[in-house]
């Protein structure tokens, strides 16, 4: 049951990163950038990756092709989600993904033109993340950026 909940997840995580670059991809022959920020070690998040990357195959996007994947962790040190939010905004990703709902709120306040996956936040609208889940923006103070999707 719980592989198969795990499956199901890593299948949303990819359709949802690629929810941007499918409404874009006939705009443009260009390459993607995806941003990924995790908690955790690389390594211990490679089994996502893998997944992110069958979900992508499945959708027909190729690495190295259609995309490529910015992954950055905060190997647990939450202080520095604004530097590495920074970071892949200096990279000009055109989408960020996260399964870190910890670093939502500092995330949000650091982006704030590029769409951001939430794959880890329980009660977005709750903790004041989102507008909607049937139209999720991020909400700060006086602008608001956009989001793709939650979970």
């Amino acid at each position: 049951m719980l592989d198969t909940r795990r499956r199901e997840f890593i299948a949303l995580l990819g359709g949802a990163a690629a929810w941007p670059l499918a409404a874009r991809a006939q705009q443009s022959d260009r390459l993607w950038r995806v941003g990924f920020l995790t908690a955790v070690s690389l390594e211990t998040f490679s089994h996502l990756y893998a997944g992110f990357q069958q979900g992508m195959r499945e959708l027909g996007y190729v690495e190295g092709k259609d995309y490529v994947s910015e992954w950055r962790s905060l190997e647990e040190k939450y202080e520095r989600v604004p530097e590495i939010a920074a970071e892949l905004v200096r990279l000009k990703v055109d989408v960020i993904v996260t399964a870190t709902g910890a670093a939502l709120p500092a995330l949000k306040r650091t982006v704030t033109t590029i769409p951001i996956v939430m794959a880890g936040s329980t009660d977005p609208i709750g903790k004041g993340l989102v507008t909607s889940l049937a139209r999720p923006l991020m909400i700060e103070s006086d602008r608001m950026s956009s989001s793709v999707g939650s979970g």
